[in-house]
C-alpha cells in the first residue's frame, strides 16, 4: 500500500471483511466508502481479469486515491443512491458489498473540514463539499428542541437539553461559526473527567445530521438488500450503536427497524443469513497500529 494511502486512511479489518465478501473472481463487488481505497484495491487484488469493482465517494478528496484498473469504476456520489447509479451502469446484480461506515483518517488530520475538536476551525463537516447545509447552519438555524433531539438521539449524550439551551443562549450573542467556540462552550456541560468522549460524541452527532447519515444508510442498506445475488455477501463495519443497530436489524430481519415478517406457518422471512453471529471486533495488535479500530465491529450476512 502506498504511503498516500496510508496518510489518507489506514483500512480496519482489512483482511477480515475483504475476506468475509467471500469473493468469486469474475463477481462483480461494490465498495460503498471507497475513501483512501484500501479495501478496494485488496478486493481488486482478489478479482480476475473478467470481474468489475465499483467505488463509492462523495467526497472530491477521495477520487486522487482512484487506482488505475480498468476493472474499477469510481463513483463519486453518496451511497444511498447506490440502486440508481447501479442500473445506470447496466447491473442488475451484484456479489457482494462492503461498506466502512467510519470517518477516514483524512477528514479527522484536514484542520480545514471541522470535523475533530482538536483544531480551531471552521464549523463545515461535510463530506460534500458542495452540499449546501454546514455544522454552522445547524447550531446557529436549529431550534432548542431540534438541537436537544440531534445531541441525544445522535451523541446519546445525557445533558442534551442543557447543551441546547446553551447554544441557543449563546449564538443570540453572536452565531457559533468555529469547532474552538463549540467545544470551549460544551466543556461547561459536560463532565470533567469524559470531557473529551463526551465532546466526541457531541461532534458525531452534529456530522450525523449535517451529512444525513442515518437515512443514506437506510437507503444503501435497502437497495443492497435488493442487489445482492442469492449467495451474495453483504459486509459492513461500523463504529457507534446507532449504525450498528441498523445494520444488526437488516441482517436479522431484513428490516432496518428489526421487524419480522412471517410466513403462513409462522417463520420468519428475512433476506440474508448471518455468516457471524458474533461480531468481529480487531486485534490487540490492530488496535496498537490503529486506534481507531478499538471502535469497530464487522457483521457478515449472505444473500438467501
Amino acid at each position: 500500500m502506498s504511503d498516500t494511502i496510508q496518510t489518507y486512511h489506514i483500512p480496519v479489518l482489512l483482511e477480515e471483511s475483504v475476506t468475509g465478501l467471500a469473493i468469486s473472481p469474475d463477481g462483480i463487488y461494490v465498495d460503498v466508502t471507497f475513501g483512501g481505497g484500501g479495501h478496494s484495491r485488496e478486493i481488486l487484488g482478489r478479482l480476475s481479469p473478467g470481474g468489475r469493482l465499483f467505488g463509492f465517494d462523495q467526497d472530491a478528496d477521495a477520487a486522487g486515491n482512484i487506482p488505475a484498473d480498468r476493472r474499477f469504476t469510481f463513483v463519486r456520489s453518496n451511497f444511498r443512491y447506490l440502486k440508481n447509479w447501479m442500473r445506470y451502469y447496466d447491473v442488475d446484480q451484484i456479489d457482494g458489498l462492503i461498506a466502512d461506515l467510519g470517518v477516514s483518517s483524512h477528514h479527522f488530520d484536514d484542520e480545514t473540514r471541522g470535523f475533530s475538536f482538536r483544531f480551531d476551525s471552521p464549523l463545515d463537516m461535510r463530506m460534500n463539499h458542495s452540499a449546501p447545509m454546514t455544522a454552522a447552519d445547524v447550531l446557529n438555524t436549529y431550534n432548542e428542541r431540534q438541537l436537544s433531539d440531534i445531541f441525544y438521539l445522535y451523541g446519546e449524550l445525557k445533558n442534551a437539553r442543557r447543551l441546547a439551551a446553551a447554544v441557543v443562549k449563546a449564538r443570540s450573542q453572536a452565531p457559533l461559526t468555529t469547532t474552538g467556540q463549540l467545544t470551549d462552550l460544551a466543556a461547561k456541560y459536560l463532565p470533567r473527567d469524559r470531557e473529551k468522549k463526551e465532546t466526541a460524541k457531541l461532534f458525531q452527532a452534529l456530522r450525523i445530521e449535517v451529512n444525513h447519515e442515518m437515512e443514506a444508510l437506510r437507503d444503501m442498506l435497502r437497495a443492497a438488500a435488493e442487489l445482492l445475488r442469492p449467495g451474495g455477501r453483504l459486509v459492513v463495519i461500523t463504529y457507534h450503536s446507532l449504525e450498528d443497530r441498523m445494520v444488526k436489524n437488516m441482517m436479522k430481519t431484513g428490516d432496518i427497524n428489526g421487524h419480522v415478517e412471517q410466513d403462513f406457518y409462522g417463520r420468519a422471512l428475512t433476506p440474508f443469513t448471518l455468516v457471524n453471529n458474533k461480531v468481529i471486533v480487531a486485534s490487540p495488535e490492530e488496535v496498537e497500529r490503529n486506534p481507531r479500530s478499538r471502535s469497530a465491529k464487522l457483521r457478515i450476512a449472505e444473500k438467501k
